[in-house]
């Protein structure tokens, strides 16, 4: 019952805020990477969120993977990163009236799930954003999970990645879903893993992707067996 208090009023904090964030975006353009950064930490103080970091962000890596649990995943990656990621989004999202704009001000890659035409938009716009010095966020899973497993790796993250010989950091995050879970009404304060693991260099000469997958995947759950114990 209190966990679920706590995310009642968890998401009328988050209306509020995200409304003022689009406003300033909008009102401030040269400043929105600092604006989000900053939403991103008071949400941290807000929501309880205590980190235990392993390994470091690579800001010479052009493309950021991460397994998917909840939207706190997203908040800890803004609040995290110094450099100005390009999220790769979903339409239905960014057509939600007037929070889509959260995705649109900011000028994040949106694409349509199943679409041959979003395919080649995505490959195009991943190009001029890293051509801008934006590094592209993506999940490779294409959806949340329980964040018990990962699934299956979606090809779009290989594509984008080959398509333009881009380095990429994988990313394991471990213990969002149980803090934030929007799908059961739930909400509580508490520690939230992170894991750097080593970049990679993507090339369609190796096994890179799947070697990524597994790497990851054995990753979550080590941690996931350590936090049984």
């Amino acid at each position: 019952m209190l966990n679920k208090l706590r995310m009642l009023l968890t998401l009328i904090q988050l209306v509020i805020t995200v409304t003022v964030v689009i406003i300033l975006m909008y009102m401030f353009k040269s400043k929105i990477r600092p604006l989000r950064r900053a939403w991103g930490k008071m949400q941290m103080f807000l929501l309880g969120v205590t980190l235990d970091i392993e390994g470091q962000i690579d800001n010479k890596a052009n493309m950021i993977i991460m397994n998917h649990q909840s939207v706190l995943d997203i908040i800890v990656m803004e609040y995290l990163h110094e450099l100005d990621l390009a999220w790769v989004a979903k339409k239905e999202i960014a057509e939600i009236p007037w929070f889509g704009r959260i995705l649109t001000a900011p000028d994040m890659i949106i694409i349509e799930r199943e679409s041959k035409s979003s395919l080649v938009k995505l490959l195009k716009e991943s190009k001029q954003k890293y051509q801008q010095g934006r590094p592209i966020a993506i999940f490779p899973e294409g959806t949340r999970t329980d964040g018990s497993k990962l699934r299956k790796f979606k090809a779009g993250a290989k594509l984008i990645a080959q398509k333009n010989d881009f380095l990429v950091q994988p990313i394991v995050i471990i213990g969002t879903r149980k803090l934030f879970d929007s799908q059961n009404l739930k909400q509580s304060s508490g520690i939230v893993k992170v894991k750097f693991l080593p970049s990679v260099q993507a090339s369609k000469e190796t096994s890179w992707y799947d070697d990524v997958q597994i790497q990851m995947s054995d990753v979550l759950q080590q941690e996931l067996k350590k936090n049984q114990l």
